[in-house]
């Protein structure tokens, strides 16, 4: 029988109803700003769509010039609930939100098979959020696309660099990187970090980027070293936190969004 993972944050991290759901996709994706790009990857963040919504939105807004040409998501973002070292993905051949069902290219995920960084591994994704927010953008946005689901653990960047490469493909392929940035500091310290962190995703240097400054640093990283090789240019679209948008300043997170063409 063919498992079709359910979602674990519907109503939590982003309304359970359709209609809700949709509407507020579609509300974050009007505010944006559209910028004259043709991404090839994006970074948002994966906090409930109160805190990091909007933010998420000014990436996803890019998309629009290359919807009709992406079938297949690459969608990378950190293990928040188990360990492990490499990349993990489900063995799941669908996953579910309130709008619908995507399917997972698992001829994409087959193609990795003989690296051994890669595996099959559940239980990572039992209750994990950061790539299950993303899915109603992605689902909004597109008509027809699989998604390659991976998150990612102990890695270093060209462990899974080598993985974004392998799934690199064209036009019909574009990738995600879900990361937050930096977590529960007072509002001042968290811009000014924050701001480091953009800048030097701008200038495409994992190097500079801390375990401190981004949940997502691994995925983020691996995208950065490919970035480079690839000749991508990365520009800073939006850049919050929980403070700007519905908490309080005392702790906050972190939240960028980010285009690589």
């Amino acid at each position: 029988m063919e498992s079709i993972r359910q979602p674990a944050v519907a109503g939590l991290f982003y309304p359970a109803d359709p209609r809700e759901l949709r509407a507020q996709v579609r509300g974050f994706l009007a505010n944006a700003e559209r910028r004259e790009v043709l991404p090839k990857a994006i970074v948002v963040p994966h906090a409930g769509y109160v805190y990091s919504g909007p933010i998420a939105g000014s990436a996803y807004a890019q998309i629009a010039s290359v919807a009709n040409r992406v079938r297949r998501v690459v969608l990378l973002g950190p293990a928040h609930r188990m360990p492990f070292r490499g990349l993990a993905y489900s063995s799941a051949v669908r996953f579910r939100t309130p709008l619908g069902e995507v399917s997972v290219d698992r001829a994409a995920l087959d193609a990795l098979a003989d690296l051994p960084q890669v595996h099959e591994l559940d239980r990572p994704f039992n209750g994990e959020h950061c790539l299950e927010v993303q899915l109603p953008f992605l689902q909004t946005l597109l008509a027809d696309f699989k998604v390659v689901p991976l998150l990612v653990g102990e890695a270093e960047a060209g462990t899974v660099a080598e993985v974004l490469e392998r799934l690199w493909g064209g036009e019909e392929t574009l990738i995600v990187i879900s990361s937050d940035l930096s977590h529960y500091l007072d509002y001042a310290t968290a811009r000014a970090i924050d701001a480091e962190t953009s800048a030097a995703i701008e200038r495409l240097q994992p190097e500079a980027i801390g375990h401190h400054q981004a949940c997502g640093r691994n995925p983020l990283s691996g995208l950065l070293v490919e970035a480079r090789r690839h000749g991508l240019h990365a520009a800073t679209l939006d850049l919050r936190n929980s403070g700007d948008t519905a908490g309080p300043r005392t702790q906050v997170v972190g939240y960028g969004a980010y285009v690589f063409s």
